[in-house]
């Protein structure tokens, strides 16, 4: 084996270790703070938590936590491999990073966090002067605020109408949104990274891949005849979406060229 796979396994492994830990904490701190079992709330030593030990109380680690790992190191031995053009190997495992932290979180919490979001913001405008300049960048940014704003308003507006109507029915209703105020910043340091015109087309795809997977839930509950009035709040939050389809754009950018040819 050689040493340069070693690099990229070791720096794979260190950045699961990364994704795991904000993922722990940061939803419950908001800061970097000792990691706790999620079952008991009993504080786990650095090293247990490194290791992948049950806490005091005999509770073991999260699948998601060996999950996150192996991906992560995946990951960069794939990046090692194929280092995503202009950025390479080093920016492209900290994005990658940071995609997984985004994701994890949202998938378990729907919580797009400040304390990402603003290393998101300063993090993307890096990369996007690196790819492709200044204008573009900031071009890309304001595009991806504008249209997820729209969107953003608009699901505010289904929001009161829906909970009007359940209410005028003598219904239960609820405040769930489709799109929350962590999609719009997401969206727009996805804007950043990519610049335009491509965050139009990541944001379409984003919205397609939604659409793709809620549809194949439904159907899926509806065979299973688990659906019911409370399936929605079961749907995966749109933010795992945006960051798949901006991976897709960044790291195989072959796949781009083949839809949107020029």
């Amino acid at each position: 084996m050689s040493i340069s796979v070693v690099v990229s396994i070791f720096l794979g492994l260190l950045a699961g270790q990364i994704v795991n830990y904000l993922s722990d904490v940061l939803p419950n701190t908001r800061k970097l703070s000792q990691p706790v079992c999620p079952q008991c709330g009993a504080t786990l030593s650095w090293q247990d938590y490194l290791l992948f030990r049950s806490c005091q109380n005999g509770h073991a680690r999260k699948i998601r936590a060996w999950f996150v790992q192996f991906v992560m190191l995946a990951i960069s031995v794939f990046i090692w491999l194929q280092p995503p053009a202009k950025i390479g190997y080093i920016l492209g495992l900290i994005l990658a990073t940071y995609f997984g932290v985004i994701f994890t979180i949202d998938m378990e919490h729907r919580l797009i966090l400040h304390p990402t979001s603003i290393f998101g913001s300063l993090f993307a405008l890096i990369v996007g002067l690196v790819t492709h300049g200044l204008k573009p960048t900031l071009t890309g940014g304001l595009s991806g605020l504008l249209i997820m704003l729209a969107f953003y308003y608009l699901g505010v507006l289904f929001t009161k109408i829906r909970t009007r109507r359940m209410l005028a029915m003598g219904q239960e209703a609820d405040d769930e949104e489709a799109l929350g105020a962590g999609d719009v910043i997401l969206v727009t340091i996805i804007g950043f990274m990519l610049g335009w015109p491509l965050i139009w087309f990541s944001l379409l795809l984003g919205i397609l891949l939604g659409g793709v997977v809620s549809l194949l839930l439904v159907v899926w509950l509806l065979i299973t005849k688990r659906y019911d009035k409370n399936s929605l709040m079961l749907f995966i939050p749109y933010g795992p979406y945006f960051i798949t389809s901006a991976s897709l754009i960044i790291y195989f950018p072959s796949f781009v060229e083949k839809i949107v040819p020029g």
